[in-house]
């Protein structure tokens, strides 16, 4: 079996898109509420149906797809805030992947690792957020541009939405559930924004409570058993479909592709289902997998895919 490539640690750490003064959570008034749309692989109508323009829902992270640096959660480095153009450049694209962030597990964090909450206070039924002002300057809203793209890895592509805040601004959505940074939280695995105020809590793949008992709303990692065929995915050496590795994508339709570091994956993100095998050639060992698997070793087959079939 090949050994894993060992590459440098990329430090990605991002900054938040507001001021990181202290202050309440006490949201302001409600704004009115606005029915969320889901994102869709090739193009999604604006939740304010406004023209907004279309967002691209990409299985991966942005390093795996070669997102250009300066953009999205690598716009503001080491804790500085957006403001003009900057702002404009961290919105490009959004990251949400499924991960492990102190105890909390699993929960979604963004490009830079950094732990992403849901607000009580919220609504997901009609998605509304309610946290505006001082509130968004402390819990800073995850926010995409029109024609942005949304890079997902553990997350089912049906979750994934955009709501219309008062400023007028696209909020991403989980499940419905607007999602946040919290300003305090300025490296991988922080999540001192966990209970705050006993509202805020970090919001799992499918919309939940992270660390809260039955709040996590979890589905097998497996996937969805009715997934349809998927025509490409990303191989992450490491799990939790960790960017601290190495990665390699593959695509293809209705045949079978070997991988070309075959024998170091440990986590896989997918749009749909495909069969992966130990062997070159789809041979050996098989299994068919129904989107992202986080940790391939649940399912004995970490470090050992070596080809793959779309179909």
């Amino acid at each position: 079996m090949m050994r894993k490539h060992l590459v440098p640690l990329v430090a990605v750490m991002a900054a938040g898109l507001a001021a990181l003064t202290a202050c309440s959570s006490t949201p302001e008034a409600p704004a009115p509420a606005q029915a969320s749309t889901p994102a869709s692989s090739q193009a999604a109508a604006p939740a304010d149906g406004a023209g907004a323009g279309d967002l691209s829902l990409l299985p991966g992270t942005a390093k795996s797809n070669n997102s250009a640096p300066g953009m999205g959660d690598w716009a503001v480095p080491n804790g500085g805030v957006a403001t003009g153009e900057t702002l404009q450049n961290a919105q490009k694209w959004v990251q949400l992947t499924a991960s492990k962030a102190g105890d909390l597990d699993p929960v979604v964090v963004n490009g830079a690792g950094l732990t992403l909450y849901r607000f009580d206070n919220d609504s997901n039924n009609p998605p509304t957020s309610n946290c505006n002002g001082d509130c968004a300057a402390t819990w800073p809203p995850v926010t995409v541009t029109p024609g942005g793209k949304i890079f997902i890895a553990g997350i089912k592509k049906s979750a994934v939405g955009t709501v219309r805040r008062a400023d007028g601004t696209r909020q991403v959505t989980i499940n419905g559930w607007p999602v946040y940074r919290f300003a305090k939280d300025t490296k991988r695995g922080d999540t001192l924004g966990q209970g705050v105020g006993g509202t805020w809590f970090g919001v799992t793949p499918t919309g939940g409570k992270a660390g809260v008992a039955d709040g996590g709303q979890n589905t097998p990692d497996n996937g969805d058993a009715t997934a349809p065929p998927a025509t490409s995915a990303v191989f992450f050496d490491d799990a939790n479909f960790s960017d601290n590795g190495a990665s390699q994508g593959v695509a293809g339709k209705n045949e079978c592709q070997n991988l070309a570091r075959p024998g170091v994956a440990s986590s896989v993100a997918a749009p749909g289902s495909l069969k992966i095998w130990t062997g070159p050639n789809c041979t050996g060992k098989s299994q068919v997998i129904n989107g992202d698997v986080s940790n391939l070793a649940t399912i004995g087959f970490d470090d050992a895919v070596a080809s793959v079939r779309f179909s």
